[in-house]
């Protein structure tokens, strides 16, 4: 006999119970297995992506239909292609690279954001803030990155240190992405 503890009293399972109920559960199991198999072989995927891409600043793109999405998170940076598995991601400082149907690239610095890649194939990019690279300065982002860990060495506490390393982190990407 098979026993467990539930609650305060015991139950017991005989043995061959459990041997007529085994092949029922492995039974049920590969059914499953089997219908959520054709269920992915049968999922609607479409053969265009459209992008919605914004920030507070500024709406990018506005369910336009592109060819690739190029985007830096923190679980590493990824390529978005039409068909790719649905996703939810946090955008971290860098360049989100949107490569258009026509075949032109344009790229945008991001501070920070969200990513996610629906069934249907639409993309929405939400980002704090954003800027295509070619309108920032490279001296202007160097001064930014000077002032930030100024501010960093001279924070008094805990808080002003993390607000200030979140700063030199974002203006170390910006620099990157301008050079």
């Amino acid at each position: 006999n098979f026993s467990c503890r539930r609650r305060k009293s015991w139950v017991r399972f005989p043995q061959n119970k459990l041997q007529k109920t085994m092949p029922l559960l492995l039974r049920g199991a590969r059914m499953l297995a089997t219908r959520g198999t054709r269920f992915l072989q049968s999922r609607g995927y479409a053969d265009e992506m459209k992008l919605t891409f914004a920030a507070a600043n500024q709406v990018f793109y506005d369910d336009l239909e592109v060819r690739q999405i190029d985007v830096p998170t923190f679980s590493g940076s990824f390529g978005i292609l039409p068909k790719h598995v649905p996703t939810l991601a946090v955008l971290q400082p860098g360049v989100v690279q949107v490569y258009e149907k026509d075949g032109a690239s344009k790229k945008f610095f991001v501070s920070s954001g969200t990513v996610t890649v629906n069934n249907d194939s639409s993309v929405q990019v939400l980002a704090e803030e954003a800027h295509p690279l070619e309108s920032l300065d490279a001296s202007a982002c160097r001064e930014i990155l000077q002032a930030s860990q100024q501010q960093l060495s001279s924070a008094q506490n805990d808080v002003a240190k993390a607000e200030a390393a979140i700063a030199v982190e974002t203006a170390e990407a910006l620099v990157k992405a301008v050079q």
